[in-house]
């Protein structure tokens, strides 16, 4: 079941969503391995809240943070092109974002 968050957490105004990536490689005993870097994605659309009366459209570029959905929002959406600066793009290293919380 999936539920909407009507107040979600963003980075300068775009919503994302965290890549990380694990193995499991035991159930008993449990043992995890989580690779120490991952993925943060945006959305390529300021996101603003939905209107109480529902009557604002919903664009996908605001509210979804697929790669493949966002690369098609010419204009907006911007490709990572220097592997050192995460913070320019679409798409980040986990590693970038760490450094932005500092």
């Amino acid at each position: 079941m999936s539920y909407y968050i009507s107040n979600p957490l963003t980075i300068d105004c775009l919503k994302f969503d965290l890549r990380i990536y694990v193995a499991i490689t035991s159930i008993n005993p449990l043992r995890i391995y989580m690779h120490e870097e991952g993925l943060v994605r945006f959305a390529t659309e300021r996101y603003e809240p939905p209107n109480s009366d529902c009557k604002t459209v919903l664009s996908q570029f605001v509210h979804l943070t697929n790669y493949s959905i966002n690369k098609q929002n010419l204009g907006r959406f911007r490709e990572n092109l220097d592997d050192g600066d995460g913070k320019n793009g679409s798409k980040w290293s986990i590693k970038s974002l760490r450094q932005l919380l500092r």
